[in-house]
């Protein structure tokens, strides 16, 4: 690679470091290993991997891992649409889906959810971008643990489509609740959902198919 396509990598790639690779989501990648290694799945399905360092890593690690997109030019195991997997029924025991469903209508969202309900056979990790003012103070005292507190105010803003997201939860119209809902109504069992506030931006919610 020249020294002028290593610069126009870094600069302009859609998964640039400088872009791409912010501190926040250093924080976001470390939860999603981290709940994808506690659940021990045996096989996974990635859909959108990004730049592929969580793919990289798992199967660094070991695991059996797929990745799944709709563009093509991310050079995914399969091109396909989270709205139609183009998988068999419980072919996967988990899969890891992080902020990608706010790139699709709302009006998608069960549907996603219904499609990975299908294809997974016991685990859904989910990651969605979580909107809102966020009040965060973190006590580091000696022989402890540090200790964060924190609280997060939202649904006052409403979203303005014209980004690459079409909702966000916090904003108006999407409060955290609702959400939470609808994953129920999808037969899934919310084992925990949280937001790191040092990632304050990325809500997690660990899925178990009942």
């Amino acid at each position: 690679m020249t020294n002028n396509s290593l610069e126009k990598n870094t600069a302009d790639s859609k998964y640039s470091f400088v872009k791409y690779n912010y501190i926040e989501r250093w924080v976001s990648f470390w939860h999603q290993i981290d709940e994808v290694v506690k659940l021990k799945p045996e096989n996974i399905l990635e859909i959108g991997p990004g730049n592929k360092f969580i793919t990289g890593y798992l199967s660094n690690l070991g695991y059996d891992i797929k990745t799944l997109d709709i563009d093509e030019d991310n050079q995914p195991d399969v091109v396909g649409s989270v709205l139609e997997l183009p998988f068999d029924d419980n072919s996967f025991d988990l899969i890891l889906c992080s902020e990608v469903l706010e790139h699709l209508p709302f009006d998608n969202f069960m549907v996603a959810l219904e499609q990975m309900r299908r294809v997974a056979k016991k685990y859904v990790v989910l990651s969605l971008p979580r909107w809102g003012w966020l009040f965060y103070v973190k006590i580091k005292l000696p022989f402890l643990k540090y200790k964060k507190f924190y609280f997060k105010l939202s649904g006052l803003k409403k979203h303005k489509i014209g980004g690459r997201h079409f909702w966000e939860i916090g904003k108006a119209g999407y409060p955290l609740k609702k959400i939470k809902y609808l994953i129920k109504e999808q037969k899934f069992k919310i084992i925990k959902d949280y937001l790191d506030p040092d990632s304050p931006y990325h809500h997690f919610f660990i899925l178990e198919k009942i």
